[in-house]
């Protein structure tokens, strides 16, 4: 098990299906496929990585009258209350926690009030990436190159070097952790 179990990964759960080409093929064919195969790599990913991980769904248009709670495996799922949307339980939750927690919404207002409390917030598609690498590790963001004896050479992507604000900074040291 990973040495960052303490870690509170909280996820959006429909931007992050709706942000995912993947995710959204089986939200077209139900909703509830679309939640079953989102709760599937999540399970993957936990397995791999040990972090705790809250799914947030919204209820606030045919949810029921009082906040619904389930699990998937080890994964804590809410769905929000009727009138209620997910962003406003994401808030809640963050506020109310004092671990280390990372966000995981396209949500810019949902981001810049996180990170205001001092959390992470990571958009949908970055944690996707880091998820499908973690659960298929053979992906990787290095680039390979045929040498002339047919051999595979690897190589960073190259650029200039900037160093990024502080605050970038300290939620990349995060965002390595997952």
């Amino acid at each position: 098990m990973c040495q960052y179990w303490f870690m509170h990964i909280l996820v959006d759960g429909y931007n992050l299906i709706r942000q995912s080409d993947l995710l959204r093929r089986y939200e077209r064919h139900s909703l509830e496929a679309g939640r079953l195969a989102l709760m599937s790599k999540l399970s993957d990913y936990k397995r791999k990585k040990g972090h705790r991980i809250t799914v947030v769904f919204d209820g606030w248009k045919s949810g029921s009258a009082q906040e619904g709670r389930d699990r998937y495996g080890n994964i804590e799922i809410i769905y929000s209350r009727q009138g209620e949307k997910a962003d406003e339980v994401i808030k809640r939750i963050t506020d109310q926690t004092a671990e280390e927690t990372i966000v995981v919404s396209s949500d810019r207002e949902i981001a810049s009030y996180v990170t205001r409390q001092g959390k992470t917030a990571l958009s949908s598609l970055e944690f996707e990436t880091i998820m499908n690498k973690a659960i298929s590790p053979s992906w990787s963001g290095i680039y390979e190159q045929e040498g002339e004896e047919g051999r595979v050479h690897r190589r960073k992507k190259k650029g200039p070097a900037r160093r990024l604000p502080r605050t970038k900074r300290q939620a990349q040291t995060k965002i390595k952790k997952l």
